[in-house]
């Protein structure tokens, strides 16, 4: 509970500074700064995960990162997740809550960062927003980051996905990569305490651009789901 209590006050700390930081950053020109000061907050966080609360991430299968901008389609399990994805993929484009705007400074890091932000409630905003977002994404050709069920899923947990990776994957013509994880066994996304010891974020087989809905939905949900399933049963090394 210490080094829980430690990386909590630390964490919040670095939060704030980087919210600072990043809305300088976003001043600039360009998206080069803001991307490196995002990267830099996420390795961060990493960093305190395991030096002050003793998470270690294990990042497998970078090798199926594509050369080409990609859409990175993962396991949603904890709050650490967007931190962990930051500080593996630089540049990253990302598809974001609008629950966000709630907190001080960070709708403006957003708009600047191109995070097509998006309401769970859908509709025809929500695809006004997701249209406008993929213009903005071809022009960048930077990777961009999606949770396709939209939720935080305890491990073992598993919701409904959403049609709106399709919609990207599509609109963008260009592979998706599913990422699984079991980061959930160490950073709960309801409790306080931190689990010391080893959890994996994994990248998989690319999904080839071109497939249908129904091909591309079925696919994306197996390759996710039952290599999540693995790495939880795995556990904590």
């Amino acid at each position: 509970m210490i080094r829980s209590a430690l990386f909590h006050a630390a964490y919040w700390l670095a939060t704030v500074v980087f919210a600072l930081v990043c809305t300088l950053l976003a001043l600039l020109p360009g998206k080069r700064a803001l991307g490196f000061g995002l990267w830099l907050y996420g390795s961060s966080i990493v960093a305190l995960l395991r030096y002050v609360a003793g998470v270690r991430l294990e990042v497998r299968g970078r090798e199926n990162l594509p050369a080409e901008p990609c859409v990175i389609a993962a396991k949603h399990q904890s709050w650490g997740d967007g931190f962990s994805m930051l500080a593996t993929v630089e540049q990253l484009g990302f598809v974001a809550g609008d629950h966000l705007y709630k907190f001080p400074l960070i709708g403006r890091i957003l708009d600047k960062a191109g995070a097509i932000v998006l309401s769970n409630g859908g509709g025809e905003e929500a695809k006004a927003r997701m249209a406008d977002g993929v213009k903005r994404l071809r022009a960048d050709r930077r990777d961009v980051l999606i949770y396709p069920e939209g939720h935080l899923s305890a491990p073992g947990e598993k919701h409904r996905y959403r049609k709106g990776v399709f919609h990207l994957y599509a609109a963008l013509d260009r592979p998706c990569v599913p990422v699984a994880t079991n980061l959930g066994l160490a950073w709960d996304r309801q409790a306080f305490r931190k689990t010391p010891g080893r959890v994996t974020l994994e990248f998989l087989e690319p999904i080839p651009p071109g497939l249908d809905k129904e091909a591309f939905m079925a696919r994306l949900e197996e390759a996710v789901e039952t290599r999540t399933d693995a790495l939880v049963r795995e556990g904590l090394k």
